[in-house]
């Protein structure tokens, strides 16, 4: 169980990245998701082949499968727009929201009865969301899409813990990445007709981005995020990656000097946010 959290922690420093990338990256937020799921695609594919892992599924696993691939795909949409829309901060933050609307989501879907510690420690982060929310107008518009972005997050985290239980990992990567690619391939020209972008085809900078970005933070992140939800209660999981923020604002701040775009309320919500990690990690450690 202590290397779950470990790994755990390892995934959720990585995920930390995803935003400073996201601002690195100048191609829209609809090429950039489109980028990372197709160069994510490749790279399991040739790790499913250099470690001889079998990849074939019946058709119904696939769809199965592929089904949550568009979640997390229409979650990176989201995430990636709030960046867009806002900065890092405030796009990271929203991202909390996760294991909010995890503590809500879940007891409808399984059916199960609703966990007052959960709602009660999750209220703590909505309470820190709606403090920036109402106290910083400027970016309201990003921060409705990270609300979004959350709430999509935390339906792709419950139905991959499901999946997790009879796949391997990397092939459920694999099928996920592939669906978004094709899924939002196919949607993309609509898109760049709405909300254009100045380039299509990445430039050597971008393109060197997307490669890390696909390799760590996407292939090594979620296959790192499954092996934990095999171990680790999927709301636990998202309660603990509310420590993201901590490591991508602070990166912001000291590569994006972000510290002059934030004001008073946004560091008294943030407080409430790493309040109630501290507690679920406390509440974690004594059910060990």
């Amino acid at each position: 169980m202590k290397k779950s959290y470990l790994l755990l922690h390892l995934a959720v420093i990585l995920a930390g990245f995803t935003g400073i990338f996201g601002k690195l990256i100048t191609l829209n937020e609809g090429l950039l998701v489109w980028y990372r799921l197709l160069f994510s695609s490749i790279i399991l594919f040739v790790i499913l082949k250099l470690l001889r892992i079998p990849y074939n599924v019946s058709r119904q696993e696939k769809i199965r499968i592929m089904k949550a691939g568009l979640l997390i795909t229409m979650h990176w949409l989201f995430f990636y727009a709030s960046i867009k829309y806002s900065n890092i901060s405030i796009g990271v933050v929203c991202y909390c929201l996760t294991s909010f609307f995890t503590a809500v989501f879940k007891p409808l879907i399984d059916s199960e009865k609703f966990k007052i510690s959960e709602l009660l420690l999750s209220t703590l982060t909505l309470l820190g969301i709606s403090l920036i929310f109402h106290f910083d107008a400027s970016y309201q518009l990003g921060i409705i899409l990270g609300i979004i972005s959350s709430a999509l997050g935390a339906l792709y985290t419950i139905y991959n813990n499901r999946l997790v239980r009879h796949f391997d990992t990397k092939v459920i990567n694999f099928y996920q990445m592939i669906s978004g690619t094709l899924c939002l391939g196919a949607f993309l020209p609509v898109y760049l007709v709405f909300f254009p972008s100045d380039s299509i085809i990445p430039d050597l900078k971008d393109a060197a981005y997307l490669g890390l970005l696909a390799l760590f933070c996407t292939v090594g992140l979620y296959v790192a995020f499954a092996e934990v939800l095999k171990k680790i209660p999927a709301f636990t999981v998202n309660l603990t990656f509310n420590l993201e923020p901590v490591y991508a604002i602070i990166m912001a701040f000291l590569f994006f000097n972000e510290s002059k775009e934030v004001n008073g309320a946004f560091y008294i919500g943030l407080s409430f946010i790493i309040i109630s990690v501290i507690l679920q990690t406390f509440i974690s450690i004594r059910k060990i």
